[in-house]
């Protein structure tokens, strides 16, 4: 936990929020009323909602997030934060906010213990990574955070090595610069004026997919970095960051059931939930007669093709004895997609069984 932190007003304006945000580092401030917290004001949230507009009422985008007190149980705060998306999450006594805690200080307690400081960094890394191109626009980025729901995409050079990273900071730099009035008004106009040659981070620091997650945790926590990409000699194969670190802390959480989260879904899509619950229900209890699965995380985007009908992209990440397994499937039907992506989780739980699956077949 730590003591020091910005907050907001519910009169203040959203531009006041991006301001603190820039100076802090914080993607989630609190919002504080006549001494008493009340929510917080979240990026994540703000880069959803198009319509946003610099003098935007922060008290009109209050986030609803867990709270916890001095005495939560940190695998308990990592679930809370793997299942809300978030970085921070106010620590209250009463209703007064004494603390935050975030992501970053989770995952330097993470190395610094025995049972997880040398796992390996391609057993909890994500794989397959996007990544966007260096002659690419931040626009692109920017689709693809929103997409998966996620703050930091690789920079790539033509040959697919790792250059650097976009993220958050660069975009929150950068959206104020542009004449716009909205976040809608931004997204028209930042391909023809932004390149992400212009705007990424270089300060460029990589793991290799073999080393530890101590000595990963100890190069974000020098540089300051939530995001490290992974490279194999100089191949981009996947991409480790302080998420990932939180979700292997909510794996070790002991819980009488398989916890289950998913992402993503549009209210459109949110009709379909209780069949694909049922589907993963289904293998899952097929995976337990061989290994008991710890958690499983799925994040689910869409995207419309050339003709304009919707496709979903599906990424799912299992924790089954201290082991992840990274798995994407991709179509038109949600439901269907959902379960192709199960049975092929089931088949590599068979070949964890007769056989060690190596990085190589996890990877294709």
């Amino acid at each position: 936990m730590t003591s020091v932190f910005p907050v907001v007003d519910p009169e203040d304006r959203v531009s006041d929020a991006l301001s603190k945000m820039r100076e802090s580092g914080f993607q989630e401030i609190p919002i504080i009323e006549n001494g008493n917290y009340i929510g917080m004001i979240s990026y994540g949230s703000i880069l959803r909602k198009g319509s946003v507009t610099p003098d935007t009422k922060v008290k009109n985008l209050v986030r609803n997030l867990p709270t916890v007190s001095l005495d939560t149980d940190m695998t308990k705060i990592a679930e809370y934060i793997i299942a809300n998306n978030c970085r921070q999450l106010a620590v209250l006594n009463g209703k007064k906010i004494i603390g935050v805690v975030s992501r970053s200080g989770l995952t330097k307690v993470a190395a610094r213990m025995k049972i997880l400081k040398d796992i390996k960094v391609w057993e909890i890394m994500t794989t397959p990574v996007e990544s966007v191109n260096v002659d690419g626009m931040l626009d692109d980025a920017l689709e693809i955070m929103r997409r998966l729901d996620i703050r930091t995409v690789p920079v790539v050079g033509s040959d697919g090595a790792p250059l650097g990273v976009v993220g958050m900071k660069e975009i929150i730099d950068n959206h104020w610069k542009i004449d716009s009035k909205s976040f809608g008004d931004f997204e028209k106009s930042s391909k023809a004026q932004i390149t992400i040659e212009s705007v990424y981070a270089t300060a460029l620091m990589t793991v290799e997919w073999m080393d530890t997650l101590g000595s990963a945790v100890a190069v974000m926590e020098e540089r300051g970095f939530s995001t490290l990409p992974v490279v194999e000699g100089k191949e981009l194969v996947g991409i480790l960051t302080e998420y990932d670190i939180v979700e292997l802390i909510s794996a070790c959480r002991e819980r009488d059931s398989l916890f289950v989260q998913i992402s993503g879904l549009d209210e459109d899509d949110k009709f379909y939930a209780g069949a694909m619950y049922a589907d993963i229900e289904a293998e899952m209890m097929k995976v337990s007669k061989i290994y008991k699965p710890e958690s499983l995380t799925l994040h689910v985007s869409r995207y419309n093709d050339d003709g304009g009908r919707k496709k979903y992209s599906l990424t799912a990440k299992l924790y089954i004895r201290g082991t992840t397994i990274n798995m994407k499937e991709v179509g038109w039907d949600l439901v269907k997609a959902n379960n192709d992506l199960m049975k092929k989780m089931g088949r590599e739980v068979i070949e964890m069984k007769d056989s060690k699956v190596t990085f190589r077949k996890r990877k294709k």
